[in-house]
Order: C-alpha cells, then sequence, then structure tokens
C-alpha cells in the first residue's frame, strides 16, 4: 500500500516506511489541511492531508506519531493503535531537494583542493615573511620606544611590508576613497566591519599607525605574538569587564599622546557577511577624545577566507572603501552614522 499525502508549495519531504508499506508526508509552509484523494484497493478516501512546516529545525518522531493519532484510515485495522514511540520496522528519512537559501551564510564556491593547496601556501609565505621581518623589527625596538614610543612608526612600516608580501600572491586589494583618511600624524579612531581572518592583512596594508585591539592568547603565539607585542597592539579578556575597562582607558591614554587605534565594533567575524550589532566602545573613546572617526568598509575577504575556515584561500579580490570622518561628542550618533556608512556600501556588493 502506497499512501502520497501532496503539497507542491515546499521542496521537503518526509517519508514514512511502515513495513513494506510507505507513506510519503511533503512538507508545505503552512499547518493549513487540504483535501486529497486516497485510492486503495479500488476503493476511495476522501481525507485531510496535514501538511508540516518546512522551517521546523527538524522533524520529530514523537510529533508525527501524535499527528497520526487523528487519521485512523492509514493504518485500516482499530486494533492498531499509534503510541509515542513507533515500533523497530519504522524508519523516518527526510530529504531535502533544494538549495540553501542567501540567510544560510556566503554563497561560496565549492571546496576544492586548489583551495587547500593556497591556504597552506599562503601561511608558509606569511611564515617566512614573518620570521626575516621580525628580526628587523627586533633590532629597531629600542630606537623605536626611545623616539616614537606611542605611534612606532617604524614598526607598522614593517607591518605594512608583512601584510603586502604576504596578500600580494593570492589576492588584490582595490582601495577607494584614500582622501579621505586624516594625516598620518594625526590621532584618530579606526572602525571597521569585520568578515575575516585576512581583515588584519588588508588594514595593514593602509599603511596607517593604529593601534588593533586583540585577545590576551594570541600574544603567546611566536613570531606573530612578539611582533603584535612590539607594535604596540592592546590586550583584551573578552569576558573580562575590568579588562574592557582598562582597554578603552589605554586607547584614551594612547589618542592623547598622539597614537590611533583601531576597533572592530562587532566584536567577532560575520559568518554571514552580514553586519551584526555595534559594542559602543569605539565610539564612546572618539566621543569622550573628541577624535575624529574614521569608517572602513572590507568587502570580499568573507569570501576569500571564511571565518571558520582559516585553512582555505579562495580566488578573489578585495575591496577597501574608506568613508569620511566622522565628528561628534554623542556616543549613539556616533555609532548610528558609522553603521550606517558601513552598512550603505557593503549591502550593494
Amino acid at each position: 500500500m502506497e499512501i502520497t499525502l501532496l503539497s507542491f508549495s515546499s521542496p521537503i519531504h518526509h517519508r514514512l516506511h511502515i513495513g513494506h508499506k510507505e507513506a510519503r508526508f511533503f512538507g508545505g509552509s503552512s499547518s493549513t489541511l487540504v483535501s486529497n484523494l486516497c485510492t486503495h484497493r479500488g476503493t476511495t478516501y476522501k481525507h485531510p492531508v496535514l501538511r508540516i512546516s518546512h522551517k521546523a529545525p527538524q522533524c520529530s518522531m514523537q510529533g508525527i506519531s501524535k499527528k497520526l493519532e487523528n487519521v485512523p484510515w492509514l493504518f485500516g485495522s482499530p486494533k492498531f493503535i499509534v503510541q509515542n514511540k513507533f515500533p523497530r520496522d519504522v524508519v523516518v528519512r527526510s530529504e531535502l531537494t533544494a538549495a540553501g537559501s542567501a540567510e544560510d551564510g556566503y554563497l561560496l564556491p565549492e571546496l576544492k583542493v586548489e583551495s587547500k593547496v593556497r591556504g597552506a601556501c599562503f601561511y608558509v609565505v606569511t611564515a617566512f615573511s614573518a620570521i626575516f621581518l621580525f628580526v628587523l623589527m627586533m633590532v629597531g625596538h629600542p630606537l623605536v620606544l626611545l623616539f616614537d614610543r606611542y605611534r612606532r612608526k617604524f614598526h607598522h612600516f614593517i607591518a605594512k611590508v608583512w601584510a603586502t608580501l604576504t596578500v600580494a600572491p593570492f589576492f588584490k586589494i582595490e582601495f577607494e576613497g584614500m582622501e579621505n583618511l586624516p594625516p598620518p600624524d594625526t590621532p584618530a579612531v579606526y572602525v571597521s566591519n569585520h568578515q575575516s581572518f585576512l581583515d588584519i592583512y588588508t588594514l595593514l596594508t593602509l599603511g596607517r599607525s593604529f593601534k588593533f585591539i586583540s585577545k590576551t592568547g594570541i600574544f603567546l603565539f611566536p613570531i606573530i605574538g612578539w611582533a603584535m607585542f612590539f607594535l604596540g597592539v592592546i590586550p583584551l579578556k573578552r569576558m573580562d569587564s575590568r579588562s574592557q575597562l582598562d582597554c578603552l582607558k589605554r586607547c584614551m591614554d594612547l589618542i592623547k599622546k598622539g597614537a590611533s587605534v583601531f576597533f572592530f565594533p562587532e566584536g567577532t567575524r560575520s559568518k554571514d557577511g552580514k553586519l551584526g550589532t555595534f559594542k559602543k566602545g569605539a565610539f564612546s573613546v572618539a566621543a569622550k577624545t573628541n577624535t575624529p572617526l574614521v569608517p572602513i568598509t572590507l568587502i570580499g575577504t568573507g569570501q576569500i577566507m571564511p571565518a571558520g575556515k582559516e585553512g582555505i584561500v579562495n580566488v578573489g579580490s578585495v575591496k577597501v572603501v574608506i568613508h569620511k570622518t566622522i565628528f561628534g561628542k554623542e556616543s549613539d550618533v556616533l555609532c548610528k552614522e558609522a553603521r550606517k556608512a558601513i552598512e550603505s556600501v557593503l549591502t550593494q556588493s
């Protein structure tokens, strides 16, 4: 016996196998009842068909059994009673026949061996470049502390060379709005969307001496962590409120001494490319110090190296858009204006 329950509005259907009998439930987009015909051994039954929403996260065995309790014609025999658990010979299978929607994340190309090879080559290039350039940074560090303790332009120049050597073989960077950057010696607060591990490499190629904020654990990495210490990167313990407060105080102190700071207001990398909620720390620093705020939009880094897939490097290009500087003394207003500027370009890409 085969009973087919039809609904053409959904690409998802569920098959219920009962011994040699099979019932198919095609999920719909609503919980309404539709009418259908069931033919068995020459007899036609008119019955309601239960439509199951395809938006449900999973197909519940108990949920199906409860719905089938009100469909006695399905099993024919009045002695058969559907309970909370199905017999052992009942198997439920779900088949998904449609592609994911835009909300599922980046529309990434199929993972190929060449992406993994490019990823391995990327880390080889960045490692060898870092070892050589770190020696120069270490040699020049005493002079930097003596003559340029807060901005550390020499170290940032080496970091720019390192980032450029690393990304050049793998993707191109297009800059737009470079005229909106404040003069190199002008302290400012920079903010940007955050999509990928490649964001840091991309931003370093700008050649501006701003201080990033990074998790304390990264400072323990050989070469890279030590170079971050020389650059004056600000450590932060994410779940520690005292560390967050100290971080903001240190940022304000650096700005007063002529240095610039850089924030990712989302706090973490976006996994679907959409702009997350902005935290107010960066905008509070800009408002309290009356410092110019520079919004930056990064496009393409999440496609090349998606969050959580740092072992691959896909083919692609990156675009960096520098927006006009924003001034203000109210952190909420600065936050809204910066988010609007970044999102205006991000949604068009």
